[in-house]
């Protein structure tokens, strides 16, 4: 395998990375919070639908810096659906799974009923403006450090990892992260010590809709390029994968999203790769599918979920 070659597959695994870094982030904010979200993959639709309609209207505007714009409305987007699943979960008590799947269920009827609305067809047309390649300044010069990493690169995927470290250092360094940390272990005693378990359960729900609505956006500005029914396919499902994998933190769900999103990207480009092109397109292209049930398989009995992960909370009288 050559240089470039080398750079191409390590560039386009970043690229696939990038969505389920932010969404698994996601996912560790709620579930640190005690509120387990199986709705990631409905709201990484919600997201992708808001950031590809807003660049499709505003692109003229705000030219290069549309899809980055595209990317905060897919989070606010993100955001405000996932407040249905705080407010059945947290207020109404309702059953975390069960208001996940419905989510999950609800959301591409409800974005493609939109674009028929909005378009009068069943899918939006091509954006103009996607999230092309970058040379990182400085950097890039390096010899072969900057040629695999840093010259063409995907600056959305940085970015990504950047809110990665960002997250580890709230959760695990401030007295926000610390209260998160105590409602999702044991909220009785978050509450005895003055604690609003709700609110903190309503945080860590809406910072888990606005990075999900994030990662959505960002899948549907740099690698589909329009919205339709199946834009988002199982993302949502392996970035919950990748946030069981990385044991509930920041930095290792980072980690497993990064292994996933090469996974995703064998198979695309595995039919270009020495040996890998031998193996049959079908294989490759169910790999991060079946990578995904082999983890869940795997760690998922031994990696410690918080405590008070997936139970409701009543405030006593």
């Amino acid at each position: 395998m050559n240089l470039q070659m080398l750079s191409s597959l390590i560039t386009q695994t970043l690229v696939y990375s990038a969505p389920l870094i932010l969404t698994a982030l996601g996912g560790v904010f709620s579930e640190r919070s005690g509120i387990v979200n199986v709705g990631l993959e409905g709201i990484m639709v919600f997201g992708a639908f808001s950031s590809i309609v807003f660049n499709l209207s505003f692109a003229g505007q705000f030219g290069a810096w549309t899809p980055w714009l595209g990317v905060l409305v897919g989070g606010l987007a993100g955001m405000l659906f996932s407040l249905l699943h705080a407010v059945a979960t947290v207020s109404f008590r309702a059953d975390h799974i069960i208001s996940g799947t419905v989510m999950n269920l609800l959301a591409p009827p409800l974005t493609i009923f939109f674009i028929k609305v909005l378009y009068n067809k069943g899918q939006t047309d091509t954006i103009s403006h996607q999230f092309g390649y970058t040379n990182i300044p400085v950097l890039s010069k390096i010899p072969v450090i900057g040629d695999l990493f840093f010259a063409s690169t995907s600056l959305p995927a940085y970015f990504a990892i950047a809110i990665s470290v960002l997250a580890w250092f709230v959760i695990f360094k401030t007295r926000f992260g610390l209260r998160l940390r105590s409602v999702g272990e044991n909220p009785q005693a978050a509450d005895t010590l003055g604690m609003n378990v709700y609110a903190l359960r309503y945080s860590g729900v809406l910072i888990s809709g606005f990075l999900g609505g994030m990662g959505g956006a960002v899948f549907a500005q740099s690698i589909a390029g329009r919205f339709a029914a199946t834009t988002i396919a199982g993302q949502g499902f392996i970035s919950l994968a990748a946030m069981i994998f990385g044991k509930w933190n920041p930095l290792g769900a980072m980690g497993a999203a990064v292994f996933f999103g090469f996974a995703q990207n064998l198979s695309i480009a595995g039919s270009n790769l020495p040996v890998i092109s031998q193996i049959p397109d079908v294989y490759l292209q169910s790999a991060p599918y079946v990578l995904t049930i082999i983890v869940l398989v795997l760690f998922l009995g031994k990696a410690a979920a918080p405590k008070a992960d997936g139970v409701n909370y009543i405030k006593s009288k």
